[in-house]
């Protein structure tokens, strides 16, 4: 069953660019210093738990005929200058300042663009919808990899030796992720407190680790010349590619950068990544390199073959390796929980602007706009990556498979800020094509190295994010089908109106909202009241949820409102796309500012509900159809996603074909 109100494009997608401004959200009242330190936890625990393992796959990879000096230097080297050249320049001085309305991330970028061309084209809604599903491969593989590589350092503490088998780790990493999936509903406001403080000692760890090392060995140092990198991927050739998609592991994270600047605001981001993020991860790749080495002169003068280590653990001292794998396994729930955080964001977004049908969004905090759980989706991720971990069992073998979601969005991202940059900023060619050229040359070097990778586990996020992009475009092809056909099967409003005029109907006392996509369009539910009824409201309201190309909207542009007739009169309600829309609280606030008068609990909404049966000439292959009608039967109910009193609902169906 569909609801006529059912976020079909007309209604829950971008509305035109008369849309209302959004409200200038931001975190007020609130330090620099505070935010920077939250932004630690949350915007830079992915990227900051990839020491772990990015330099391990690295050398291990450039390691299959031995290891020379020169290639340890290569590889400390390639990780420097990804950090610089994609996460810094990119992310950091670039891509930070397409926000909207200081909002970031794939879709909110989406939203920015069209906003910026005028309209929906189909290009940048491509773009948006790939990037989306991308993203959720990621956070399905993130967990995963991320506490497999913390609890497989307890095989590096001595008293441990031999007792740590692999079915070991995989048990304490499932118990681990379910407890993580298992809070979620509970809302993470409390627990979210000690993120940042937690991923601070993290950081400040991983540093302390790397000086440590450098001080044996300040010739890593040599690895800042981009001299190392060129040689390294030069001299090489195949086997380089496949050094540089192990080297991605580096960045991967960075699109949180921008996926958060709503919580935090572009300034504390920018300081904490530059000013303690950067350095700590700089020194402890330094350190990792600086360790390599001395083991690799160690080997030679004992004349024995040099032995790959889990160079991250095996760096502190052994008295000091349970508390690492300890401050490791916090770290690394702590980058899940935020890669979990934004599939929930990332969610409510796509809901919002139409790409997904509803799900059941709730809010686990009172003053923490970003605090949702998403029941459907927290239950999915959690098999997802169970599912991803009994597959590839160790972190080296889930390393294959980590890349390529994370290179797709990043080219996406570069080709949308280069539309931004064009038809926002007004830059022109030759300034837009400086920042296009150079980091699309960059991003597809990235992913040619990574589609290396594609048949030992690159397939996986390759596979989440065809599935995810085909769910995607199937409910906005058939939701629009259905918009379509039901208009076409409509009586125009002022059509009715000249009907009731001529024929007036009994008249019932009190008000009556008829939620519909299309306001211009007589109702399902308006026409079957009247058809079986034979009864018209003393008020009738016909009511649109709209959905902004703006995080926010401002209460005074919350509501439009048009008089048809004494009878009848047009409310549109906009949210934006990181709101989740509430009827009543909207028609409260109608209440007040226009001295509307009607009591919520005297009033009666009408929703049409559809029945949808598949068919062959409906615009879309039958098996498109039987997903789309699957979806439309799992939405959440409109009821509770528009937040109406069940009691005052009532419901009219008619059966649809599409």
């Amino acid at each position: 069953m569909a609801s006529e109100a059912s976020g079909a494009p007309t209604s829950n997608s971008a509305a035109s660019c008369d849309t209302p401004p959004q409200a200038n959200h931001g975190p007020k009242g609130h330090g620099l210093f505070a935010l920077a330190l939250g932004s630690v936890g949350v915007v830079f625990g992915d990227i900051g738990t990839s020491p772990l393992y990015a330099f391990k796959e690295a050398l291990h990879t450039a390691a299959h005929d031995g290891v020379t000096r020169a290639e340890i230097l290569g590889v400390v080297s390639l990780a420097l200058w990804a950090l610089i050249l994609v996460v810094t320049i990119k992310y950091v001085l670039f891509i930070m300042r397409a926000d909207n309305k200081g909002e970031g991330g794939v879709l909110s970028l989406m939203a920015l663009a069209q906003r910026a061309i005028g309209k929906r084209t189909t290009l940048v809604f491509v773009l948006g919808v790939v990037g989306a599903a991308l993203f959720y491969g990621d956070a399905v593989i993130t967990p995963a990899i991320s506490v497999l590589s913390a609890v497989e350092g307890l095989r590096t503490i001595p008293a441990l030796d031999g007792k740590i088998s692999n079915q070991v780790v995989m048990l304490i990493a499932t118990v681990m992720l379910i407890g993580l999936f298992a809070i979620q509903s509970r809302g993470t406001a409390k627990v979210g407190q000690l993120f940042g403080p937690v991923c601070a000692v993290w950081f400040a760890v991983m540093f302390a680790l790397g000086l440590y090392h450098l001080v044996d060995h300040p010739d890593i140092l040599r690895a800042f010349s981009p001299y190392y990198a060129v040689n390294f991927l030069i001299e090489h050739g195949l086997a380089g590619f496949l050094v540089l998609g192990a080297v991605f592991l580096t960045v991967t994270g960075a699109e949180a950068l921008t996926a958060d600047m709503g919580h935090f605001g572009r300034w504390p981001i920018q300081a904490a990544w530059l000013f303690f993020v950067l350095p700590c991860l700089f020194m402890n790749y330094l350190g990792q390199g600086a360790f390599a080495l001395t083991e690799f002169d160690a080997a030679a003068a004992a004349g024995r073959p040099f032995h790959e280590l889990n160079w991250f653990f095996e760096m502190a001292p052994q008295a000091f390796r349970l508390p690492l794998v300890l401050l490791a396994g916090a770290a690394t729930v702590i980058a899940s929980q935020a890669v979990i955080t934004g599939a929930f964001s990332l969610t409510q977004q796509a809901i919002q602007l139409g790409l997904l049908p509803r799900l059941d969004v709730r809010r686990t905090s009172e003053t923490q706009s970003g605090q949702i759980f998403v029941p459907q989706l927290n239950t999915m991720l959690l098999v997802g990556v169970l599912a991803v971990m009994i597959t590839f069992q160790t972190s080296s073998a889930l390393a294959h498979a980590y890349g390529l979601a994370v290179t797709g969005t990043m080219i996406v991202t570069t080709m949308m800020a280069y539309i931004v940059m064009r038809r926002l900023w007004n830059w022109k060619l030759p300034a837009a094509l400086a920042f296009l050229i150079p980091f699309m040359a960059l991003d597809l070097a990235f992913l040619s190295a990574n589609a290396l990778r594609f048949f030992t586990g690159g397939w996986l996020p390759v596979l989440i994010g065809a599935a995810l992009f085909t769910i995607m475009t199937t409910w906005v092809r058939g939701s629009q089908i259905l918009t379509d056909k039901t208009r076409r099967d409509s009586v125009p409003l002022v059509d009715l109106m000249e009907i009731l005029r001529a024929r007036a109907p009994h008249r019932a006392p009190g008000t009556a909202i008829f939620l519909t996509s299309d306001p211009d369009m007589t109702p399902v539910a308006l026409m079957h009241n009247l058809k079986h009824n034979k009864v018209l409201h003393e008020r009738n309201v016909i009511l649109t949820v709209r959905t902004a190309e703006t995080p926010r909207v401002n209460d005074e542009d919350r509501i439009r409102t048009q008089a048809v007739n004494a009878d009848f009169k047009k409310v549109e309600i906009f949210y934006g796309f990181m709101e989740s829309p509430n009827v009543p609280k909207a028609l409260a606030l109608l209440r007040k500012q226009q001295g509307l008068k009607f009591d919520i609990m005297a009033t009666s909404f009408f929703l049409g509900r559809r029945s949808i049966v598949p068919s062959a000439n409906s615009g879309m292959p039958l098996w498109q159809d039987r997903i789309f009608i699957f979806l439309m039967k799992n939405a959440a109910n409109p009821t509770d996603f528009f937040k109406i009193p069940p009691g005052r609902v009532v419901e009219l169906g008619a059966q649809v074909t599409v």
